[in-house]
């Protein structure tokens, strides 16, 4: 190993004990490092420290050359100075900003006492009817589809007659550089061609659709109850200026713990838990972490039981409660100023389909009792200080990388914007994310969110898209065996950090060792 290596590795372990270098001792670490080990001499050194009852930020050079001549043999120590030099530069005692404010959260809209379904067929029925009514509601608003007109009377209009319908996607089928489409709504269905020679523009959006998704089609009526696309016009969230908070306070949005699994990065967790108290990181870092007031947690808290082929082997806890009982033990030592959210994922103790109501109190006890918290279904809309965050854990984003163009599984961020395009959380019907058939459907996004914060895939990604802040918080598990098959390549151990004032975003890696 060269003598830089040596460097970075004593560096790296420093920071990554919370502590960092100020000029004159990193100059001294590198000086020493040409003959001695200088991870050796920073493992001493923190040893040290952590038996202070005043655990410094800044550690100086009179502080290493004092734990250098402690390391020499007897013989080799000077004599004691009659007035040692000071050791340390003092750290700054942690206060939280976030301790002296009042929270301000409200629950827009949760799932959990309003789910009422049975299953049966005349509910798949109202489902489907109640989406198209929501989303044909929204599409109504834009101008540009205003003057839709039911598909029964756009097959009535003469030929080569200008039409615009608002309809459901059921099929959709590519041939020959063409599109065919078959849209329906409540009374009647169509077949719409997009030909060849329409612009790139608008093969594009052709190309993009999703079954199940509902969307206005403008196009000239063709002969033999065809209508031949010009445009495709999606309900899509408007331009806006995101609420933000009069104060800056802070949300950390974190999802996909996994808890349970081999693969679940406690150490990385830990950091994280005591950046949040103060205890973990430079001035900077302390002094976000003094901001944050809320802590958003989208699903997946434990690995669960069954949930995958082979997923047995994967598992340290092969026991539901006990891994309820280890989030437990991790999340009432979150500050207890700070106001905690969380919502199930995929592998929690609770009902597979959305909308998903909370995590029952009887699989996750520990939980409940741990601190205080909103426990809230899937998806569900909340208001922090003003600003309104749609949390989905994202299920729906594993149909969308499947079947839409230029999105994958390395791309959240595209994926969710689909979403907010469609105004709907889960449009594919059928495919991997279950969906329960109740009279209203929850996934409909109606409200047009400040931030979007969904999880799911393990990819850390965050963009804006018409003034509402996006957010894929990434996860706390290491790559598993599947992902691996599926070249997925996660980004866990990454917070992203918002600061509700301003809507900016800060990332902070705790994987640094």
């Amino acid at each position: 190993m060269s003598e830089g290596e040596r460097l970075q590795r004593a560096v790296s372990f420093t920071i990554a004990a919370g502590y960092q270098l100020n000029k004159e001792a990193f100059e001294f670490l590198n000086k020493i490092s040409k003959t001695e080990d200088p991870l050796s001499l920073m493992e001493e050194a923190i040893r040290k420290i952590e038996g202070l009852p005043e655990k410094p930020l800044f550690i100086n050079r009179s502080f290493l050359e004092e734990t250098v001549k402690e390391t020499l043999p007897e013989e080799e120590k000077p004599s004691p100075p009659v007035s040692p030099p000071p050791i340390l530069e003092g750290r700054k005692v942690f206060r939280a900003y976030a301790k002296d404010v009042d929270a301000d959260l409200k629950v827009i809209d949760d799932p959990t006492d309003k789910i009422c379904t049975t299953g049966s067929v005349e509910e798949y029925l109202e489902y489907f009817q109640d989406r198209f009514k929501r989303i044909k509601k929204i599409l109504r608003r834009r101008i540009d589809a205003k003057n839709a007109m039911p598909i029964s009377e756009a097959l009535k209009s003469t030929v080569n007659s200008k039409v615009k319908i608002i309809g459901m996607v059921t099929e959709k089928r590519e041939s020959k550089g063409r599109i065919f489409l078959r849209f329906e709504d409540l009374e009647a269905s169509v077949t719409v061609l997009v030909p060849q020679n329409v612009s790139k523009e608008v093969m594009a959006k052709a190309r993009s659709l999703l079954l199940d998704q509902v969307v206005c089609v403008s196009a000239i009526k063709g002969r033999n109850d065809l209508l031949i696309a010009k445009d495709f016009i999606w309900p899509d969230v408007p331009q806006k200026t995101p609420h933000k908070a009069p104060i800056p306070v802070y949300a950390a949005l974190i999802s996909d713990l996994h808890v349970g699994s081999k693969m679940f990065m406690e150490k990385e967790f830990n950091r994280f838990v005591l950046w949040l108290n103060g205890k973990f990181g430079n001035e900077n870092m302390r002094n976000i972490a003094g901001h944050v007031k809320y802590v958003v947690i989208a699903g997946d808290l434990v690995d669960g039981i069954g949930i995958y082929p082979g997923q047995m082997k994967e598992l340290m806890i092969k026991d539901i409660y006990e891994q309820y009982r280890e989030v437990a033990k991790l999340i009432e030592q979150i500050p207890d100023y700070t106001e905690l959210i969380i919502i199930p994922g995929n592998h929690d103790a609770a009902r597979k389909a959305l909308p998903q109501p909370a995590i029952p109190r009887k699989y996750a006890e520990p939980l409940y009792e741990a601190r205080r918290m909103y426990s809230l279904g899937n998806p569900c809309t909340v208001s922090l200080h003003e600003v309104e965050l749609l949390l989905y854990h994202g299920r729906s984003l594993d149909d969308i990388a499947a079947v839409a163009p230029n999105v994958s599984f390395q791309t959240p961020d595209k994926a969710m914007k689909l979403l907010l395009q469609s105004r709907h959380l889960a449009p594919i019907y059928g495919e991997r994310t279950p969906i329960a058939p109740e009279n209203r459907d929850f996934t409909v996004i109606e409200r047009v969110p400040d931030i979007f914060h969904a999880g799911h895939v393990h990819v850390l990604k965050c963009d804006t898209y018409r003034g509402t802040l996006i957010v894929n918080s990434g996860a706390w598990q290491g790559q598993t065996e599947y992902q691996k098959k599926m070249g997925l390549v996660p980004t866990p151990g990454i917070v992203p950090i918002v600061n509700l004032q301003t809507m900016q975003v800060a990332t902070i890696n705790f994987t640094a060792s």
